[in-house]
C-alpha cells in the first residue's frame, strides 16, 4: 500500500503523516509512506486544498487531519 501526504510540509501535513503512519502501524499494514510537496504533483491529484491523502494514487481526504482513529477505517 503506497500512502502520499500531498502537502507543502506545513503543521497540519506534519500531523496527518504522524496520524496516517499511526493508523498503518496499528493495523498492521505494509506500507510506504511518501510525502508530495511539490505544488504542480499535488495540483496533478486535482488538489486545491492541502493537507492531503491518497492511498495508491486515490486522493480520499483533502483539507483536513482525520484522527488516527477515521484514518484506520479510511486504509482499511
Amino acid at each position: 500500500m503506497k500512502i502520499q501526504i500531498l502537502g507543502t510540509g506545513c503543521p497540519k501535513c506534519k500531523k496527518l503523516a504522524e496520524n496516517a503512519e499511526a493508523a498503518a502501524k496499528e493495523l498492521g499494514l505494509d506500507f510506504e509512506l511518501e510525502k508530495v510537496t511539490d505544488i504542480n504533483k499535488i495540483m496533478g491529484f486535482g488538489v486545491m486544498m492541502t493537507p492531503a491523502l491518497a492511498v495508491d494514487g486515490t486522493v480520499k481526504v483533502v483539507g483536513k487531519v482525520p484522527s488516527v482513529e477515521e484514518l484506520k477505517g479510511i486504509l482499511k
